[in-house]
């Protein structure tokens, strides 16, 4: 039994194919396949069942898996001893990024940090919220930029900035004649919400006291941000967007926003990380890169804002 090999039954349990699997991991097929036989062969049991398409995993192949996920990834802690002992930046970084957050943070700091430091190899994964805690826990990924606090205990975080949540009304809504908007003003039958799953959806409808939406959602399943912004600009309806990427708008687009009442609306921006992860300098890098690069004022929670 190899490190190889347990990387080779990784790889096919992420693709459940054999020839992708290979393609991943830089080799042919069959070597790949080969080397897992002779894995299966050493401890007389079958990982895979092959006789399925796509390839499924066996119930005893399943606890393999999972013991090789922590196996590997206590064997990456070696590297980055390593390279935090030499105060390295070197090697891969995997960073997932909420979808509400990744097209409006993004632009701000990544191309900055990696023109700054070339040597940096990140890799962005955009993810939801309990997908990337998932991940951060078996292994699969090195951080996460999320919105709320996670509740493992494996994990920690650090705090990046505060992120005030806005409304975008359309001029043919009554809303857009308000200068704020208070939830009692809105209404839920002209709302494009995210779909469930989205911590951006939840925070809001908390916030606004909606037990359900019965809404757009009906005629439009799986919207994104952006999607429902264009809906809106075009006239139709009310959505709700948050603080970064109202700087992205031009003259026009702003005159569709609008602040809620006191108390506002907010969420706390964090990067979550395990808390037996080594790299503090890299870390460090990144948290002070994307501080610098989001507004001064967005480093606290103001007074009239609120958590939701």
């Amino acid at each position: 039994m190899n490190i190889q090999q347990l990387e080779y039954i990784l790889a096919v349990d992420t693709f459940r194919h054999f020839a992708k699997a290979a393609e991943h991991c830089n080799v042919t097929q069959p070597t790949l396949s080969m080397m897992i036989l002779k894995l299966e062969d050493e401890i007389g049991v079958k990982i895979f069942d092959r006789s399925m398409q796509p390839v499924k995993v066996t119930p005893t192949g399943r606890k393999v898996i999972e013991q090789a996920r922590k196996i590997l990834y206590q064997t990456s802690l070696i590297k980055d001893i390593v390279n935090e002992a030499e105060q390295s930046l070197k090697g891969t970084f995997r960073l997932a990024v909420l979808p509400t957050i990744a097209p409006y943070l993004l632009p701000r700091f990544f191309h900055k940090l990696t023109g700054s430091h070339p040597e940096m190899d990140i890799r962005i994964l955009e993810m939801k919220t309990q997908p990337s805690i998932n991940a951060l826990i078996n292994g699969e990924i090195d951080a996460a930029i999320i919105a709320s606090l996670p509740g493992d205990k494996q994990l920690q975080y650090d705090t990046l900035y505060y992120e005030e949540f806005f409304g975008y009304v359309s001029r043919n809504e009554t809303l857009f004649k308000n200068d704020l908007i208070r939830t009692a003003d809105i209404n839920e039958e002209k709302l494009w919400l995210l779909d469930e799953g989205h911590c951006f959806r939840d925070q809001l409808m908390r916030y606004c006291q909606m037990e359900s939406v019965k809404i757009n959602q009906a005629a439009y399943r799986l919207g994104s941000m952006e999607t429902f912004m264009r809906m809106v600009e075009s006239g139709n309806g009310i959505t709700f967007i948050p603080e970064l990427a109202v700087h992205q708008l031009s003259s026009e687009q702003k005159e569709l926003v609008r602040p809620f009442a006191i108390p506002k609306p907010a969420r706390q921006i964090i990067l979550a990380t395990r808390t037996d992860f080594i790299r503090s300098k890299l870390l460090s890098i990144i948290i002070e890169s994307i501080r610098d690069n989001v507004p001064k004022q967005m480093h606290t929670l103001q007074a009239i804002q609120r958590i939701v």
